[in-house]
């Protein structure tokens, strides 16, 4: 029996929402840790009488961190597994964080904020490829764009615990509060979290570990199948298979997708209330319309899973993205009402961070088992990338003296070239037929 149709045919069982919950938690915590460096620059700014200048590579460095996580570590996790990367992944942000806790000046903080992002950058893929191949194929997008919401959850609390205590506990404090998260969080997951089962059967490891999983899933010792995997392990290096005939086109208009997604998230989070502030609103007002783009997300985020589970999960996207469009061109047109501009930030929210959310499930999707995780990853580093860009496009902008409407404008071009994107990705089909060059069959793991 296939390990997918050995997972669809029981029913989702509390070891694999144990698997959800710790994958959330770990998302949960790299949103605190993004949310939680914004609060503290201004404190930063202070102590070590910085100009506004001297604190943006502090944002930059964690970015590329993230960035060369996803590049270096995904394959690894190809690999040698997922588990070991993520439980690795993990500990080496914690530790990297509780660190920057104690940087005696700037350059120090910069080079621990840049391995901080290192580590993140390797465990976020390898919770998306981890809970994917754990997911009844029924339900696959909705769960995984389920446990990703932990990512706005935590952010949402990073925010809320850095702007209430950063007063008492100081930057570091908060900082080490971001350290110390992981490292408990780090023997749950070394105790609770499996590795794949897909990935054991592919690689041909551990028959008792096999075992094991099938019965948790099952809920009780009893006769098993013998467990196949219609993929093939490829030969030679993971990154190299994502370029051969049949996933070469996919993978070019997924990474467009994250780029192009990634760009619009990161100026909207990084100016947005800023542009709002210059069209005449308050601070105050800026921060709540700013507010509905989170909501919006989370929201979205719930819902296009579970329409991407119904529906050609390509064309749900693209809808929203094309959605997303018109919300900002809204945006610029209405900027003198608060109740149309809280709605189209809403929209925007709705359509392309929920659409990014899904986005990580169409790749963990799209991947065969033996380059699921570098696929992921490695189309996060690429969506990394346009982060950088958004973030350096809204100053670029502004500095150019242009209106928001203007602005606001240029910026719905990037979300219809995602659905483009899309549609194109939706028009060439799965690749699953496609075997890898020079691969050998894998082998039956009898039960």
């Amino acid at each position: 029996m296939d390990v997918q149709q050995f997972i669809d045919r029981h029913p989702f069982s509390r070891f694999q929402k144990q698997l959800l919950v710790l994958c959330f938690l770990v998302v949960a915590i790299d949103g605190f840790d993004t949310a939680s460096i914004g609060f503290i620059a201004p404190a930063l700014r202070a102590e070590w009488q910085l100009s506004a200048a001297a604190l943006a590579p502090l944002f930059g460095a964690g970015l590329f961190g993230l960035m060369s996580g996803a590049l270096l570590l995904g394959p690894l996790a190809d690999r040698y597994g997922r588990k070991p990367v993520l439980l690795a992944s993990v500990l080496f942000f914690g530790v990297a964080s509780l660190a920057s806790a104690c940087a005696p000046n700037l350059g120090t903080l910069l080079a621990l904020r840049f391995l901080t992002g290192l580590g993140l950058g390797g465990a976020m893929p390898s919770t998306i490829t981890l809970t994917s191949e754990y997911c009844p194929t029924r339900q696959r997008a909705g769960l995984v764009t389920l446990m990703f919401c932990g990512f706005t959850i935590g952010s949402a609390l990073g925010g809320l615990f850095s702007a209430q205590l950063l007063s008492t506990i100081g930057w570091r404090g908060v900082l080490a509060a971001g350290g110390l998260l992981p490292l408990l969080l780090a023997p749950m997951l070394w105790l609770g979290l499996p590795e794949s089962l897909r990935w054991l059967v592919l690689n041909g490891r551990g028959c008792v570990a096999i075992k094991r999983i099938m019965w948790s899933i099952i809920g009780a010792p009893e006769q098993l199948p013998m467990l196949t995997v219609s993929d093939v392990k490829p030969a030679g290096s993971p990154v190299v298979q994502l370029f051969r005939p049949g996933l070469l086109g996919g993978t070019v208009l997924l990474w467009m997708t994250f780029f192009m997604s990634l760009l619009i998230i990161y100026l909207i989070s990084s100016w947005l209330p800023t542009l709002l502030n210059s069209a005449g609103h308050s601070l105050s007002q800026a921060s709540f319309i700013s507010s509905a783009f989170q909501i919006g997300g989370t929201l979205g985020a719930i819902l296009l899973g579970r329409w991407m589970d119904r529906f050609q999960p390509q064309h749900v996207l693209a809808v929203a993205y094309l959605g997303a469009a018109a919300c900002i061109v809204l945006m610029g047109l209405a900027s003198d009402s608060i109740l149309m501009l809280v709605l189209a930030v809403f929209g925007v929210g709705f359509g392309v961070s929920g659409s990014q959310v899904g986005a990580n499930a169409l790749a963990a999707a799209f991947y065969p088992t033996a380059v699921r995780a570098t696929g992921v990853s490695w189309a996060s580093a690429v969506g990394r990338s346009g982060s950088v860009v958004g973030s350096l496009a809204g100053g670029a902008l502004l500095a150019a003296k242009l209106d928001n409407h203007t602005i606001f404008l240029m910026l719905s071009v990037p979300a219809v070239l995602a659905a483009c994107a899309l549609l194109v990705m939706a028009r060439l089909g799965r690749p699953a037929a496609v075997a890898p060059l020079h691969a050998t069959p894998n082998e039956s793991l009898s039960s």
